[in-house]
């Protein structure tokens, strides 16, 4: 009998549904489904503001029995723990039955509980007729504290968006070196930051990249935000992104679109790109192959959609 090392539990509206998808392709390599997913990668939940929890499985049985034994066994010592009862689809146990199974499980671990502030979580659900028992880590949701940061705008993307485009660009790798090629105001760049990315940005507005580098500075953050059209930047970097401009201080034509893309394929060979319209033919002709994309819409704006590219260098 086989199962994966962890099970992640998924929150997401229907507007953003596409977009945790694709998320999920770059960070597991396959989808979740039905707001669940079984992988072997060690993902961080707070990194992303679709994975609502974390089950890292210690022990697993198709016996209910035999799992408590081996928990017994296991002679589990944690002082302030806490043990849940996930419920997952397929599931019929009755409440006063996982109530019983909880207290089960309270009583192999020694140890007083806490349920209020628990220094450590445990979990017990049943998973295709399998059992499985482990920790569970939950989203902190720390990162809505960037909602506060000084300067926002109400055209700027929204912090679920930016937190999966810093997921795509660096497939979940805190190692890969990211430009955020258009930052704006650092919405990305304060995600990218929390996760502990390696990320730079740059914007041809002297007025924004102050903004920027307030926002990072108001929480802490260290990095670059270079003043500067992104033609005259010459580092190197494994993955950008860009969130192209299109409110009405700085729209975008075609010409900009394609200045802005050729010259990002000149310092990386991968781009993840958001777009308010259709840049297909302007993505081809950079040089580009899109590998992937998806469209997010906007909540209570049917007529505003944004798509993403994901794309790759030809050659």
């Amino acid at each position: 009998m086989q199962i994966s090392n962890y099970i992640y539990f998924f929150r997401y509206d229907t507007n953003e549904s596409e977009l945790c998808k694709l998320e999920s392709r770059f960070i597991f390599d396959k989808e979740e489904k039905n707001k669940l997913l079984l992988s072997d990668v060690k993902a961080e939940p707070s990194s992303s503001a679709f994975i609502k929890k974390r089950l890292e499985i210690i022990l697993f049985s198709e016996d209910y029995s035999t799992l408590i034994d081996k928990i017994q066994r296991e002679k589990i010592c944690a002082e302030g723990f806490k043990v849940e009862y996930l419920v997952l689809d397929g599931d019929k146990t009755a409440y006063a039955q996982r109530l019983e199974k909880l207290k089960d499980i309270g009583y192999c671990i020694e140890g007083n509980p806490e349920y209020y502030k628990p220094t450590i979580t445990y979990a017990l659900c049943c998973y295709g007729g399998i059992w499985c028992f482990g920790e569970l880590v939950k989203n902190s949701f720390a990162w809505y504290k960037h909602k506060q940061k000084p300067y926002s705008y109400s055209n700027s993307i929204n912090t679920n968006i930016a937190k999966a485009l810093v997921n795509i660009a660096a497939k979940a790798n805190k190692k890969k070196k990211l430009l955020d090629a258009c930052c704006g105001v650092g919405t990305i760049m304060l995600e990218a930051c929390f996760a502990g990315n390696n990320i730079e940005g740059c914007d041809i507005n002297w007025k924004v990249c102050r903004q920027a580098r307030e926002n990072l500075s108001h929480f802490d953050y260290t990095t670059n935000v270079y003043r500067s059209d992104i033609k005259d930047i010459s580092n190197r970097y494994d993955a950008a992104i860009i969130d192209l401009p299109y409110n009405l201080f700085s729209y975008a034509d075609d010409d900009t679109t394609s200045h802005i893309i050729e010259s990002t394929v000149e310092i990386t060979d991968r781009l993840v790109i958001v777009s308010t319209s259709d840049i297909a033919n302007l993505i081809n002709n950079a040089g580009l192959t899109i590998s992937d994309s998806c469209s997010v819409r906007k909540s209570g704006k049917t007529n505003f959609t944004r798509k993403i590219w994901v794309c790759e260098k030809n050659g």
